[in-house]
């Protein structure tokens, strides 16, 4: 839709469903649970969730966000902003395919859901070798990973070229799209994953190719910088990301990655609830995704969580940022 009225009912449908959300309470309600099984039983009387008969827990998580993108995108087939949300996904899918051909096994065990591939047709064109088939996208980055792979057999060089090629991509599709708000959610992810990636290559000592192959750079934090400061050590890299904006990554990191990543997911949630003021446009649509995908996030943390016999402490520190 190119009149971002246009999305006026869809619009108005995610508004009723956002008072379906998981609030606070629920979420210490489940923390409560004393065992795994009673977070189906909260759930379901919450009148939030529905779980469908002989489906596990585990199993309706791991289906329930294709169910969400499904409902979106009808009101808006084919967005090519909101396809950017489901880029990361796309990427992971090429690498499994990629790493099934040169093992000679199955992908589909690998593969997750929802994406913007047909998963048989990527299987094929892998298979195949016919990368240029690919969506423009990716397909660069098949043929480069696929090289990497049959030339060098180097699976976290190859890991790090897909990663990086899905963060670009991200970047140059939200400034074709022309969406504000998705220009600033692929510039956020980048930034996370930058960071990640460059305190990696400094703990473990990573050559300036590596960091070079796998660092992408965003409008917040620049390539070059993240690169040479990768190359002086963890304690120099800390020390130079704290002078920067994302100084509170730094203290994250200090802490455990852990705390990094839920600094990450709480960074993209904060972006979205700015878009619950938008009355018209993609913005709420993708606004919504994101809060069920930190729904998702946050129960399958509960239930590893509960399966392994965590303390509700520890439950709560890793509980992303609700949508509120």
């Amino acid at each position: 839709m190119s009149n971002t009225t246009g999305y006026a009912t869809a619009v108005a449908a995610v508004r009723a469903l956002e008072s379906s959300l998981l609030s606070k309470s629920d979420i210490d309600r489940l923390t409560a649970a004393s065992k795994k099984s009673e977070i189906a039983d909260i759930l379901t009387g919450s009148g939030k969730y529905t779980l469908p008969d002989g489906e596990s827990i585990g199993e309706f998580i791991d289906s329930e966000l294709e169910r969400v993108w499904n409902f979106i995108s009808g009101y808006a087939p084919g967005d090519k902003a909101l396809s950017i949300l489901l880029y990361r996904n796309d990427f992971h899918n090429l690498k499994a395919a990629l790493k099934a051909l040169i093992m000679n096994s199955e992908p589909q065990r690998y593969f997750i859901t929802p994406t913007n591939l047909d998963l048989g047709e990527l299987c094929a064109t892998v298979t195949a070798r016919d990368f240029g088939s690919l969506p423009e996208y990716m397909s660069e980055a098949a043929e480069k990973t696929y090289g990497i792979l049959t030339e060098t057999l180097d699976g976290q060089l190859a890991d790090a070229c897909v990663d990086c090629a899905a963060m670009r991509a991200m970047q140059l599709s939200a400034e074709e799209a022309g969406s504000g708000f998705m220009k600033k959610y692929a510039a956020l992810i980048t930034v996370g994953s930058d960071i990640k990636t460059a305190y990696r290559c400094s703990r473990m000592n990573k050559s300036a190719l590596f960091a070079e192959s796998a660092i992408c750079g965003s409008t917040e934090l620049d390539k070059a910088s993240l690169v040479n400061a990768s190359l002086r050590g963890t304690e120099s890299f800390l020390s130079w990301l704290s002078s920067t904006a994302y100084a509170e990554a730094a203290e994250k990191l200090s802490e455990s990655t852990a705390s990094f990543e839920k600094y990450c997911d709480d960074m993209i949630i904060s972006l979205a609830e700015e878009a619950k003021l938008k009355a018209f446009g993609v913005e709420p649509l993708a606004a919504y995704f994101i809060a069920k995908e930190t729904e998702i996030k946050n129960l399958r943390i509960l239930v590893t969580c509960k399966e392994f016999g965590a303390d509700n402490d520890i439950i709560t520190e890793r509980m992303r940022k609700l949508y509120v």
